[in-house]
């Protein structure tokens, strides 16, 4: 069975794993302001519609985050999306260390919450350890 697109926009799009996780795969393309809200918001309604925890992320094409996308991704969506559910974030390393830090200013928020991210190379590598992990919380 294939994944199926839940949503997608210039951010990326997200995909609807069979195996009962969300994939979000970020795109090269240059995002308008609203974007990424837009395909992080859509990331929780997927979550709470299949009452899923697990996110696989896939950042290799992904451009950095603006300091205000790293804000309210920080602030404002890790909040609802824990509410809803997300225990495990799988994700696939950019090659751009400017996505790196970015990325990395948003995992160091969740320090003693019960979120979990790990990192890897691969898609592959990534899927195998999200698979591992509980279905829901």
């Amino acid at each position: 069975m294939q994944s199926k697109i839940y949503f997608n926009n210039r951010a990326g799009k997200l995909l609807e794993n069979p195996a009962n996780y969300l994939e979000a795969h970020w795109s090269n393309s240059l995002r308008q302001e609203g974007d990424a809200q837009a395909l992080f918001t859509h990331m929780l309604h997927a979550l709470q519609r299949y009452n899923w925890s697990r996110i696989l992320i896939n950042q290799v094409g992904m451009l950095p985050f603006s300091p205000a996308e790293q804000q309210w991704v920080a602030q404002e969506w890790l909040p609802l999306a824990m509410r809803a559910g997300y225990r495990h974030g799988a994700i696939v390393v950019s090659p751009n260390v400017m996505v790196r830090l970015a990325t990395a200013y948003v995992t160091t928020q969740v320090q003693g919450l019960p979120l979990l991210y790990r990192s890897f190379e691969t898609e592959t590598e990534a899927a195998q350890w999200l698979l591992q992990q509980p279905v829901s919380p």
